[in-house]
């Protein structure tokens, strides 16, 4: 089942975060995509610990693709130094890991 992965980034804004969705899903980088939020964050930048209200986004897409999707994502988002962490599936509905996989183009 290792195929499919979720992808997780966070960005500054809700429309941020729905763009990237949106075109993503769009270019059939990914098969769906969530948007949680408002998270705060904690972490160092710039030699200081900073604090900032940011929104999740949640992707699906499949091991193939997930390349393509980190080198997207990075160019495409607002953030200097993005997270973008990839986690395989190792398990799931069958029906809904074959659909993520069908979705991808």
């Amino acid at each position: 089942m290792g195929d499919v992965v979720q992808v997780v980034t966070t960005t500054d804004s809700e429309e941020s975060a729905l763009r990237l969705m949106q075109n993503a899903v769009g270019r059939r980088l990914v098969a769906c995509g969530q948007v949680d939020g408002p998270v705060t964050s904690a972490y160092w930048w710039d030699s200081a610990v900073e604090t900032s209200i940011e929104w999740r986004l949640t992707l699906k897409t499949t091991a193939a693709r997930v390349g393509e999707l980190r080198t997207w994502l990075v160019e495409q988002h607002p953030y200097d130094v993005p997270e973008v962490l990839a986690t395989p599936v190792t398990d799931g509905n069958p029906d809904y890991l074959a659909w993520v996989r069908s979705e991808v183009g």
